[in-house]
């Protein structure tokens, strides 16, 4: 009997299809990731057992799988949110209003660039869509204008609040003196310390940003998605964050020579 195909079918195998692919972009790199190559294999192992009569496991597995949807939204819990904020980003969705602008871009820009000069460590927590507060441990409550000069006094070592992380959100610094969750990945550098683990374990469990200043060689570094990218100069990062940040404006020409002389005074 042949097999017809119309346009809505199409278009159905294309919309599955897409939504998929844009699944596996999110998760991609990610500790998800690997939990989901995990579950692919229980599914082949289930379908092998059933096809070589493999009564015992085929019911071990038959009974894992029959929970399947709520192991899933337990283990991928946090990346289903990330997920629904990233959609919740979108412009389409927001009705064109504005977020983020690039003044605090430029000024996280700057205090970063200040603090590496100085050898002044430091990271910055900057969210996206998701609330990280159920994340971090302590913290000072703040309700603070960014600027550079804020961030700099907070990170000096005679400042009672410079140890741990300070948190952005929107236009405002929000929290100060912040624990960080440590990411438990062995493949990191051995060089990193506790501050760059944790810049990798808020954004492994969250969509935020985190900038880190290594006190000990006064370089920029920043990661997301659990991905730490290193020895960043500012037009690097700012390019970066403005990419990030859709909101926010790109440097307008001319803009990488101002970028780099206000680095140089710094």
């Amino acid at each position: 009997m042949p097999v017809s195909f119309s346009l809505v079918d199409i278009a159905d195998i294309l919309l599955v299809a897409f939504v998929i692919y844009r699944i596996l972009l999110l998760i991609k790199g990610t500790r998800a990731f690997q939990v989901l190559l995990g579950l692919i294999i229980i599914i082949v192992a289930y379908v092998g057992s059933k096809v070589l009569g493999l009564l015992t496991l085929n019911w071990i597995l038959n009974t894992f799988l029959s929970s399947i949807i709520l192991v899933t939204v337990i283990l991928f819990q946090n990346d289903i949110k990330r997920g629904l904020a990233h959609m919740g980003r979108h412009p389409l969705l927001r009705g064109g209003a504005a977020n983020e602008g690039g003044a605090r871009l430029d000024e996280l820009v700057r205090a970063a660039i200040a603090l590496a000069s100085r050898k002044i460590g430091a990271i910055i927590v900057v969210e996206r869509g998701t609330d990280i507060r159920q994340f971090v441990e302590g913290g000072v409550a703040l309700d603070a204008n960014i600027s550079k000069d804020l961030i700099h006094s907070i990170f000096l070592a005679d400042s009672p609040i410079h140890d741990g992380a300070v948190v952005v959100r929107g236009p405002k610094i929000t929290l100060a003196s912040c624990l960080l969750p440590l990411t438990s990945r062995i493949d990191l550098e051995q060089e990193l310390g506790t501050r760059h683990r944790a810049a990798v374990g808020i954004t492994e469990e969250t969509d935020a940003v985190a900038i880190v200043v290594s006190e000990e060689r006064g370089t920029m570094s920043l990661a997301i998605n659990g991905k730490l990218t290193r020895d960043l100069d500012g037009v690097a990062m700012r390019k970066v964050l403005a990419h990030l940040f859709p909101d926010a404006p790109p440097k307008k020409k001319g803009s990488r020579q101002k970028a780099r002389a206000a680095e140089a005074r710094s």
